[in-house]
């Protein structure tokens, strides 16, 4: 029976943290609330995990999954070869909801880059993914909790309907303000690719990359 577990979104119960990153640990995946719409967190590293993430969201596994980072220094260890774009985007709209797809560092899994060599990074603006990245101590995949080619879930009810008992536990962190997910943008050295246009705005990427 999936555990549905009520979190307070801007200061949530470290016991709660605690739990679902245990959870993680062993290889299970948890949904929660991000600043844009709930996403399926589970440990990349783990691979079984990642195919449990694949699985629920009945994706196949040709795209790179979204990695939820508590930090600008962890997301550029999860990278290489950022240009400085990287860096002034990160310092402008992070936390946030931005998802910059950048060359992956060795140390990140193919089953998470789905061997393209890519990865998704984003910080969000939420006080649940956060403590979750910081209480496992690794980063959390962040895809958006929801089968594919279904509208993003933007709360835990949605949620709890989606994936049955499917899932360990949710935490319930109320429900999102819309259901705009983040934009994503792939990053080059000498420009950018605007996969998705989300809540930051092509306007504003090209006037913080202009500086």
């Amino acid at each position: 029976m999936t555990e549905i577990i009520r979190v307070d979104a801007t200061a949530p119960d470290m016991g709660a943290l605690k739990k679902a990153a245990m959870l993680l640990r062993q290889g299970e995946v948890v949904a929660i609330p991000t600043d844009t719409v709930y996403g399926l967190a589970a440990n990349p590293f783990d691979a079984k995990a990642v195919e449990k993430v694949f699985a629920l969201k009945g994706r196949a596994e040709m795209a790179p999954l979204l990695l939820l980072v508590d930090s600008v220094e962890m997301a550029a260890a999860l990278g290489k070869n950022l240009p400085q774009k990287f860096f002034r985007l990160a310092q402008q709209f992070w936390p946030g909801p931005l998802t910059m797809v950048v060359e992956a560092s060795q140390e990140i899994p193919s089953k998470v880059t789905a061997g393209t060599g890519t990865i998704g990074l984003r910080w969000p603006a939420a006080a649940i993914p956060v403590g979750l990245v910081r209480e496992s101590g690794f980063a959390v995949t962040g895809t958006s909790a929801n089968l594919t080619g279904k509208p993003a879930c933007i709360a835990a009810e949605e949620v709890a309907r989606e994936f049955g008992e499917r899932l360990q536990m949710i935490l319930d962190g109320g429900p999102s303000r819309d259901r705009m997910a983040s934009t994503v943008l792939r990053i080059f050295d000498d420009t950018f690719e605007m996969v998705r246009e989300g809540a930051v705005s092509r306007e504003k990427i090209e006037l913080a990359i202009r500086g």
